[in-house]
């Protein structure tokens, strides 16, 4: 057999870089490992790529932990050009923005934890005082400065507004509006700040959000690029947006998966990446890859690679 490339010992030695470790995993041959390598590669090519749209998709919870920092940095530092998300990245963003959360455990007594009012994410812990309450104390009055001139915005512009009222460099939507970073919440009922939105409705039956102002954008952000790249983290209506707008162009030339999901049941969660070619969503000669695994680990070993190589 030829070309076979054999199977390196990670070497662990003191003083080690993450890039370093990211290299040696690409060469050990199992399991996961080489693919969150091989995904580096092509996250630098990515964002090497003169004339390439770079885009970013991930669900709310991990905005719910300390991944949060890393997708602030990713913004920072030059490697996205717009974002789509969930309305909970929304509410822990500008929750956490405000308010605190708190470490906590799989295992503990949910039944007690509501009767203390605090709501359980995984690990971590929300108290009802540093979530809804907050978000309906500090949004309210933005609300009735954002629509005061019009009672029709996009996502995107009623998000970057509600960015320009923040001084957090913490949050990412303060860094998204200071770096005229769109991000785009097609489900944007799904969550508090919606419906902080659906209160300012009650008192305002001309609010109107243009969803097709939304789509507009992103139609032309994606047909505009010369080539377009994602890191999608998880999957359901942020990881479909981005695939479903590049269908229209011929597909992603760069494209990076991070998932839990199983594929055996259907879900365009579980769906790995090669499965959007069948569908004109990611291209065939695309630089792709499918990494398994908690994205809170993935995702900041990813980014610090790249931080060192660019």
């Amino acid at each position: 057999m030829e070309n076979l490339l054999k199977v390196e010992d990670i070497k662990i030695r003191k003083g080690m870089t993450v890039n370093e470790m990211i290299e040696a995993m690409g060469r050990s041959g199992g399991f996961t490992a080489p693919k969150l390598a091989d995904a580096v590669d092509i996250a630098e090519k990515m964002i090497r790529k003169e004339g390439c749209l770079k885009m970013l998709s991930f669900p709310a919870c991990i905005m719910a932990t300390g991944t949060r920092g890393v997708i602030v940095d990713m913004v920072k530092k030059g490697m996205v050009d717009l974002i789509i998300t969930t309305c909970g990245t929304l509410d822990h963003d500008l929750s956490r923005t405000w308010e605190s959360y708190y470490r906590g455990d799989f295992d503990m007594d949910d039944e007690k934890l509501r009767d203390e009012c605090i709501s359980r994410l995984g690990n971590v812990l929300v108290p009802d005082s540093c979530y809804g309450e907050v978000l309906e104390e500090n949004l309210a009055p933005m609300f009735e400065e954002i629509f005061k001139d019009t009672l029709s915005l996009s996502t995107h512009e009623i998000i970057d507004a509600v960015g320009a009222r923040l001084d957090n460099e913490d949050s990412l939507l303060y860094q998204c509006h200071k770096r005229n970073i769109p991000i785009f919440v097609p489900g944007i009922t799904d969550g508090s700040f919606g419906c902080q939105l659906w209160m300012y409705y009650q008192t305002h039956r001309g609010l109107r959000i243009d969803l097709f102002k939304d789509e507009q954008k992103l139609s032309e952000m994606t047909n505009d690029a010369k080539y377009t790249g994602a890191v999608i983290v998880g999957g359901g209506i942020s990881k479909h947006h981005v695939i479903w707008w590049n269908q229209f162009r011929g597909g992603l030339d760069y494209a990076i998966y991070m998932t839990t999901a199983q594929e055996f049941d259907g879900s365009l969660s579980g769906a790995k990446i090669k499965e959007a070619v069948s569908w004109g969503k990611v291209k065939a000669d695309a630089s792709k890859m499918t990494v398994e695994g908690d994205a809170t680990i993935a995702l900041p070993l990813l980014v610090a690679a790249l931080e060192e190589r660019l």
